[in-house]
C-alpha cells in the first residue's frame, strides 16, 4: 500500500512541515507496517524554469504523486486550502481512500478503498 499526505503548509517552514510528515508517517506505519510512505515534499521550485503561479505548479506536482497512492491521509484543517481540496476532490472521483486528522488527533476514515477503482 502506497499512502499520501495531503498537507497545508502555507505559511510554516520546511522545518514544520516535514515534522508534522514524520509524525504522521510514524502514525501511519504503526496501522500499517508494510506501507511505503510516499515522499511527496518539494521545497523548492525549479530554478531553471519561470513559473507563473507557483502554487499551481506544487499543486500539479502533488497530483502526479497522488496517482501512486491507495490511500490518502489529510491532516487537520486542509479543508481551509485549496490545494488540499482539490487532492480531496481527486481521492473521491478515483476512490482512493481517504483518512482524515480529527481534532484530537486520531486517524478517521472518511471512505472504503474501491479495489474495482475505474477512470
Amino acid at each position: 500500500m502506497k499512502i499520501f499526505i495531503s498537507q497545508p503548509m502555507q505559511g510554516l517552514t520546511n522545518e514544520e512541515i516535514l515534522a508534522k510528515r514524520h509524525q504522521i508517517a510514524v502514525l501511519l506505519k504503526t496501522k500499517y507496517p508494510d506501507a511505503e510512505i510516499i515522499d511527496s515534499f518539494c521545497p523548492t521550485v525549479d530554478t531553471d524554469i519561470d513559473i507563473g503561479n507557483s502554487s499551481i505548479y506544487y499543486l500539479g506536482r502533488s497530483i502526479q504523486y497522488l496517482a501512486f497512492a491507495n490511500l490518502c491521509y489529510f491532516v487537520k484543517g486542509w479543508e481551509k486550502y485549496r490545494g488540499c481540496v482539490i487532492e480531496h476532490d481527486i481521492c473521491k472521483t478515483y476512490n482512493i481512500a481517504i483518512y482524515e486528522e480529527a481534532q484530537d488527533g486520531v486517524c478517521e476514515k472518511d471512505n472504503e478503498i474501491n479495489q474495482d477503482s475505474s477512470e
